[in-house]
């Protein structure tokens, strides 16, 4: 669905673009204004301005709808993290510790004495 509405909004666009340079120039702008030519009539012109607003309306339109639409499968996570990692902390809160963590591995060896004892001054 994504990509029919992603095709519709570029041939909006593309239709846009063409009707505006269709349009008569009102002269100024670059000082190449044209007095006369095969779309002259005042009829010509309300048909083209008129068209004009209406795929302006279309691509407004469409281009709410795809903003829609992506908002749809946002996934508010972070890209950094794996699926197994823990959650990331919020600055303030206190860290979560995880049961093997480096901290608890490190007391459990200074607790647990393995081998001979090295003497310890006092």
């Amino acid at each position: 669905m994504l990509t029919f509405i992603v095709v519709i909004h570029l041939m909006i666009v593309l239709a846009m673009c063409g009707l505006v340079l269709l349009q008569k120039s009102e002269g100024g702008g670059l000082g190449i204004g044209s007095s006369g030519g095969f779309m002259s009539s005042r009829g010509t012109t309300n048909v083209l301005t008129r068209s004009t607003a209406i795929l302006a309306a279309c691509f407004f339109a469409t281009s709410l709808l795809l903003s829609v639409i992506a908002g749809w499968n946002r996934n508010p996570g972070s890209i950094l993290q794996t699926p197994g990692s823990p959650p990331v902390s919020v600055p303030g809160s206190p860290a979560p510790k995880a049961p093997g963590s480096l901290l608890d591995q490190l007391k459990q060896q200074e607790q647990a004495p393995s081998g001979p004892q090295v003497p310890q001054s006092k």
